[in-house]
């Protein structure tokens, strides 16, 4: 009787748990489809663009925060971009404003909704930018704007590009880690933080070449929007002369110093309404987006992230991506492909495997290649295929080069840790590769042939497919980062734009006008995110003061995880 007591009420607290669990999953799915449902838009309303969360290449499906049970949206490039777009020939939309301060999206993805904003001006419609403190980038970002306010307390920050590498070798000599190479590719020096203490020349070299162009460029931007000379911005920015907002007003950066309640009156003066009416870009932009037609459709393939071999939610999983290209190829509706490129590489072999599904796409209906932030190293290999190349001035691309990389960590756990090895093998090189021993000359030498054997296939691809010679692509490979401007320059790229332009050049080449997006690899449907969103929350709810700090941390793991041969960018980069 004791035993059925217990089962009783083990049973009955199942029942409650799984009703709980019901409970928020329905509450989950209802409050993101209410999420998603149709904005009402006054007259003469005003734009709002915060850019303050993540911006990632595409939207999301909504996702509930299990602990306050709000509902969150990424703010998607995409529908960022397509929201813009709308509101330019929304007559309801009386103009613009930008709520800047930092902005968290790289340089290229900034320049990418710049350019939308100047399409948006086309109009003849306004746009104002404020913030209480003004990053480098989101500055870069508001002289897009007809007037730039600033708080009377902010400031701007103006220093120029820096590029600071972090590197590990103390640390690894420190454990007793020895983390052997093979590579080719002066430039390739995604190993450098693994075997020296600080850059090689050549990497400083690259570095100074591709800061320099992007902060040249935005200079250039910013000269030709404010009307300051270009000389006249690096002296300010070498002497660091924004201290303080009245710096900002009298060298001519922002057109007045205003607090948040002037600010709102000034707003609601240029709505030419007596009160003020805004919209969020995020809600907005999520209510516009466009629904496959039933004609012609161009397919948009998202490909972001680190690319790795197999099948998985998260990266560039090359089962994932091949399936979604396979799709676009076999459906006759779907006339064209661009596939969107977000990557700093990874997996030779999955790359190969990507371009090779591209490759027979190709030869049924145009491909034509959008370059976000990065498409380095096997970012660069799986663009190759594209009738067109698209990419930002600003975008980061080539890194043509191949490493391997496997650690021998016997001495750390001997030492550190009192483990010892021993092993059988029925031949020489059974236990290859091993973590626990040095490489022997013979597994170098095969290691070698390995990497020149992906890199001459690399150089062939890109020689056959930007019509140069493999001398050619040698000299401007061996693993060296350029930015848009010089992939230019060098013939790796075709043209300057963002996804936009892409998506007309597949629709020309497919010889169309009238078609609908069609956006691959499908999503996940709301309980499946919302079973993701559980676990994420979980997990770093468990060690929060970590996740700051996890991108710096997954990039170690991925390296020591990918010790096989990989074309992958050098390092984390970041440019504010």
């Amino acid at each position: 009787m004791k035993n059925f007591f217990k089962m009783l009420l083990a049973s009955i607290l199942g029942i409650m748990i799984v009703n709980i669990l019901v409970f928020i999953i329905l509450f989950a799915m209802i409050a993101a489809m209410g999420s998603t449902a149709p904005v009402t838009v006054k007259n003469n309303s005003i734009l709002k663009i915060s850019l303050d969360k993540p911006i990632e290449d595409r939207s999301g499906i909504p996702t509930i925060d299990i602990l306050s049970l709000d509902v969150e949206t990424n703010l998607g490039l995409n529908s960022l971009l397509n929201g813009i777009e709308q509101a330019k020939y929304d007559n309801r939309i009386k103009g613009a404003y930008l709520e800047l301060s930092s902005i968290q999206a790289g340089i290229a993805s900034v320049e990418e909704i710049r350019n939308a904003l100047l399409d948006f001006k086309e109009s003849g419609k306004f746009i104002l930018a404020y913030a209480e403190s003004y990053s480098q980038k989101a500055y870069y970002l508001a002289t897009v704007a007809d007037k730039i306010y600033l708080n009377p307390f902010g400031s701007i920050d103006f220093a120029g590009i820096s590029s600071k590498l972090t590197f590990f070798k103390g640390l690894l000599d420190k454990l007793g880690i020895d983390m052997q190479i093979i590579r080719h590719g002066k430039f390739k020096s995604a190993i450098e933080p693994f075997t020296l203490n600080r850059m090689s020349d050549e990497n400083r070299e690259q570095i100074k070449s591709y800061t320099g162009s992007i902060w040249n460029y935005i200079l250039q931007t910013i000269s030709a929007s404010r009307d300051i000379a270009t000389e006249e911005l690096n002296r300010i920015a070498d002497n660091m002369e924004l201290a303080v907002a009245e710096d900002a007003l009298n060298k001519k950066f922002v057109d007045q110093l205003l607090y948040e309640d002037e600010l709102i009156a000034e707003l609601t003066k240029y709505s030419g309404s007596t009160t003020l009416n805004t919209v969020n870009i995020d809600k907005y932009s999520t209510a516009s987006l466009p629904l496959p037609g039933t004609g012609n459709k161009i397919a948009v393939i998202y490909a972001s992230g680190e690319i790795m071999a197999g099948e998985g939610e998260t990266d560039i999983m090359s089962k994932n991506i091949i399936a979604a290209i396979s799709k676009a190829r076999k459906d006759s509706s779907i006339r064209a492909v661009v596939f969107r490129v977000n990557s700093p590489g990874g997996s030779a072999g999955a790359s190969e495997f990507i371009a090779r599904e591209l490759e027979i796409t190709k030869a049924k209906k145009p491909v034509v290649i959008s370059m976000g932030d990065l498409a380095a190293s096997g970012g660069y290999w799986i663009s190759t295929p594209g009738d067109k190349i698209f990419a930002h001035r600003t975008t980061l691309t080539g890194s043509i080069g191949v490493f391997g990389m496997i650690p021998n960590i016997e001495k750390a756990m001997r030492e550190k840790l009192g483990i010892t090895y021993d092993v059988v093998n029925t031949n020489e090189h059974s236990d290859f590769p091993s973590l626990t021993r040095p490489l022997k000359q013979v597994e170098k030498n095969y290691l070698q042939k390995n990497i020149e054997f992906v890199y001459s296939k690399f150089t062939e691809k890109v020689a056959k497919s930007r019509n140069l010679t493999v001398e050619r692509v040698d000299s401007i490979g061996q693993g060296r980062v350029w930015s848009g401007i010089n992939a230019f320059d060098i013939g790796l790229i075709d043209y300057f734009g963002g996804i936009k332009e892409a998506i007309q050049e597949a629709a020309s080449l497919a010889d169309i006008s009238d078609y609908s997006i069609l956006e691959l690899p499908k999503e996940l449907n709301a309980l499946e995110m919302l079973v993701k969103t559980l676990e994420t929350k979980v997990s770093k709810s468990a060690d929060s003061e970590l996740v700051r700090s996890f991108k710096y941390y997954e990039h170690i793991v991925n390296s020591i995880k990918n010790f096989g041969i990989v074309a992958k960018l050098p390092y984390i980069i970041e440019i504010d």
